[in-house]
């Protein structure tokens, strides 16, 4: 069986780690959670030590130690260095907007605040820049800027990026990857953030809420 390694925090983190627990094909051996995990996702860490996955508590892949078949980061926030990639025979991330659009951090947020009609999850290959390392996959949806939260786009993009997720992995070692189209590219860091206005946090009234 191929060892793998997840990295990351929510939901969706903990369906893929389901996932690969139920798999014949992958052993699911560490969990590296965010760390302070969020208050508003269910915690990964709790899920690994009910399945009897070892929990880096750190919450930092330096800590690990070993070399795994394949590691796969589900919105873990921490830049990954090169020697943890080249540690790994396969690292890949599950991003959550349609890469080369909206790298680096809260692209639901940024899609929103631009007012895009169509938003996506990708998987993609994980390279010592930020979000862009040739594409595995890809899945792109409606999103409503007139009447969508952040947060409903968030919900919505848990249920696409598993879909995304399990359809891909039973083939993914067959897959070419593609390279992302750097004239396409814009990214945002959390310097940024400020400039988001309403679109800031989950909801128009959280963010009038945090900012009275």
């Amino acid at each position: 069986m191929k060892s793998v390694v997840v990295l990351g925090k929510g939901d969706l983190a903990i369906r893929a780690c389901e996932w690969f627990l139920n798999s014949k094909e992958y052993n699911l051996t560490h969990v590296v959670p965010v760390i302070p995990e969020p208050k508003w996702a269910s915690s990964i860490s709790s899920w690994a030590t009910k399945n009897n996955v070892k929990v880096v508590k750190t919450g930092h892949y330096k800590d690990l130690n070993i070399e795994p078949d394949l590691a796969m980061s589900v919105f873990y926030d921490k830049i990954i260095k090169k020697n943890f990639i080249d540690s790994c025979k396969k690292i890949i991330n599950l991003h959550n907007s349609p890469l080369p659009k909206y790298r680096g951090v809260s692209p639901i947020n940024w899609a929103l605040k631009n007012n895009e009609t169509e938003h996506g999850i990708t998987i993609h290959e994980i390279t010592p820049g930020i979000d862009d390392g040739p594409i595995i996959s890809q899945l792109k949806y409606s999103i409503y800027p007139d009447i969508d939260e952040v947060l409903d786009v968030y919900k919505r993009s848990q249920e696409y990026g598993y879909s995304l997720f399990k359809n891909t992995m039973p083939m993914i070692d067959s897959i070419t990857p593609r390279k992302q189209n750097e004239s396409k590219a814009f990214y945002y860091d959390a310097s940024k953030n400020i400039l988001l206005g309403e679109r800031r946090f989950f909801t128009k009234e959280e963010t009038g809420a945090r900012n009275s």
